[in-house]
C-alpha cells in the first residue's frame, strides 16, 4: 500500500491536517504512529482505512482492510454475536464463517457470556472488546488501529498483542497509535511522528529522535 503526496483537510478553505505524507505500508510490517494529542495521529489512519478520502494525493494497493476506531458506536441495533455476524459478513466471510469466527473471538476476549446482549447494554470494556473483534475476524490484510487498547481488561490487552503479533506473522500489516509508549515494544515496528502537518520517521535507537532526511529506515 502506498500514499504519495497526501493531503487531508476538512472544508475547502479549512486548515490541513495533514500534507505531502508519503508512505509504503509493506505486508507483513508493523508501524506505530506517533504525535501529540490534535496532531492528525487519527486522521491518518482514517486514510489508511480507507474511512477519509485524501484532499490531494493518491492512495494505492489498500488490501482488504479492517480498522478499529477510537470510539465504539455502540448504540447500533445489534447483539453482540448479530454485529459480529453482519461485519464478518460485510468482511466477505459466509455466514456459517462469521457466526463461528464470532463466537471464537468472544471466547477468546472472555466475552462470550454477552454474545446474546443489546451493544447498548454492554460495558465499556466489553463494548471495546466487540470492536476489536471485528476487526480481527476475516484476518485483514491491513489492520489499523486507533487506540484499541483503551478500556480493555489486561487479559484482553494481551489477547490483543497476540493477535497483532499474529496478523504481522501471517503477512499482515498493521498500523496503530495508543497511549502507552511501551505497547508492542518487544516487537519490531517502524515507529512515525505526525508534526505539523508532516509524517516524520523516528530513530528506534535513540526514542523520541527524528530521523534527518535521507537516513530514514527502510521499511521492516
Amino acid at each position: 500500500m502506498r500514499l504519495r503526496g497526501v493531503g487531508r483537510r476538512y472544508g475547502l478553505g479549512g486548515p490541513w491536517v495533514l500534507r505531502g505524507v508519503d508512505l509504503e505500508v509493506p505486508p507483513g510490517s508493523l508501524t506505530r504512529v506517533e504525535g501529540r494529542n490534535g496532531s492528525g495521529k487519527s486522521t491518518l489512519l482514517r486514510l489508511l482505512a480507507g474511512i477519509d478520502a485524501p484532499s490531494t494525493g493518491r492512495i494505492t494497493g489498500r488490501p482488504a482492510t479492517a480498522y478499529v476506531p477510537e470510539r465504539f458506536p455502540a448504540e447500533l441495533p445489534f447483539s453482540a454475536l448479530g454485529y459480529l455476524t453482519h461485519l464478518g459478513r460485510i468482511h466477505g466471510l459466509s455466514r456459517a464463517a462469521a457466526v463461528r469466527g464470532a463466537g471464537e473471538w468472544l471466547e477468546r476476549f472472555g466475552a462470550d457470556g454477552y454474545a446474546g446482549t443489546p451493544l447498548a447494554e454492554l460495558s465499556k470494556g466489553t463494548s471495546q472488546k466487540i470492536a476489536v473483534a471485528q476487526a480481527l475476524l476475516a484476518a485483514p490484510g491491513l489492520l489499523v488501529l486507533d487506540e484499541a487498547w483503551t478500556g480493555l481488561d489486561q487479559a484482553a490487552r494481551g489477547v490483543l498483542d497476540a493477535a497483532v503479533a499474529e496478523r504481522v506473522a501471517d503477512g499482515g500489516a498493521v498500523v496503530f497509535v495508543d497511549h502507552d509508549p511501551r505497547r508492542l515494544a518487544g516487537a519490531p515496528a517502524r515507529v512515525l511522528r505526525v508534526a505539523e502537518t508532516r509524517l516524520v520517521p523516528v530513530d528506534t535507537e535513540a526514542p523520541g529522535t527524528a530521523v534527518p532526511p535521507g537516513r530514514e529506515p527502510a521499511p521492516r
